[in-house]
């Protein structure tokens, strides 16, 4: 019978946390910069688009530095966060939230982007030639069309978030207790002698989690499609 240790319990709650906080963060700057790229075209569109998707194609170990070298304590972002209101981000579990939200901001953003680029744009036209306000055209129309794509990325950026390895442990370590989450705790126990069998419970769990994170994806995706289509 499965009984978690309380390291692995540790482990979890703390993937569970950074995760949490991971996609609370990109949520409204995904959304944002979906809206942009879906809708308005621009000089410099193509390499906005271009840094949004960064993330996915340079190694996790550049973020993971990049950030470490901004947000570090004497960095030109950390000292100015440090001085100003006290707040150390490097080698704490917020940073590993904030590395988690870059990884995963591009996923996001592309979810929600598609979905946006789908919406009959005739809807919003019309709403707005009734008087309706172009905040309430978003809020009535757009954004309930559009919810099965923010549904989507949320739960993909919650489970890349959980999986976050490279850029977070470059930009805040491994500590015990305060940014080891699941993928460097089965790092941790692959250093260590007879640390097999407690790395596969992890892997095992880790795979649980992520196929558990699609599988509520899809579902919700489902249903709210449903809910629109009547």
């Amino acid at each position: 019978m499965f009984s978690p240790t309380p390291l692995e319990l540790e482990a979890l709650y703390l993937s569970l946390k950074v995760a949490f906080w991971s996609v609370l963060i990109t949520l409204p700057v995904g959304l944002l910069f979906a809206w942009i790229l879906a809708r308005k075209k621009f000089y410099g569109h193509a390499l906005l688009n271009s840094i949004v998707h960064l993330p996915l194609v340079l190694p996790p170990v550049v973020i993971g530095f990049f950030l470490l070298s901004l947000l570090k304590r004497h960095g030109p972002v950390g000292e100015f966060l440090h001085d100003a209101f006290g707040l150390t981000v490097a080698f704490t579990w917020q940073g590993a939230a904030i590395a988690s939200a870059v990884m995963a901001f591009p996923l996001m953003v592309r979810a929600i982007r598609l979905s946006i680029e789908n919406v009959d744009t005739g809807l919003e036209a019309a709403a707005r030639t009734l008087g309706a306000s172009p905040f309430r055209v978003f809020y009535s129309i757009t954004l309930p069309l559009i919810s099965p794509g923010i549904l989507a990325g949320v739960i993909l950026a919650f489970a890349r978030s959980l999986g976050e390895f490279g850029a977070t442990i470059t930009f805040v370590s491994n500590i015990p207790g305060e940014t080891r989450t699941l993928p460097l705790a089965i790092f941790s126990l692959l250093q260590t002698p007879s640390g097999d069998a407690g790395a596969l419970r992890l892997v095992v769990l880790s795979i649980v989690l992520a196929l558990a994170a699609l599988l509520v994806s899809e579902y919700l995706a489902v249903r709210a499609k449903h809910r629109i289509e009547g």
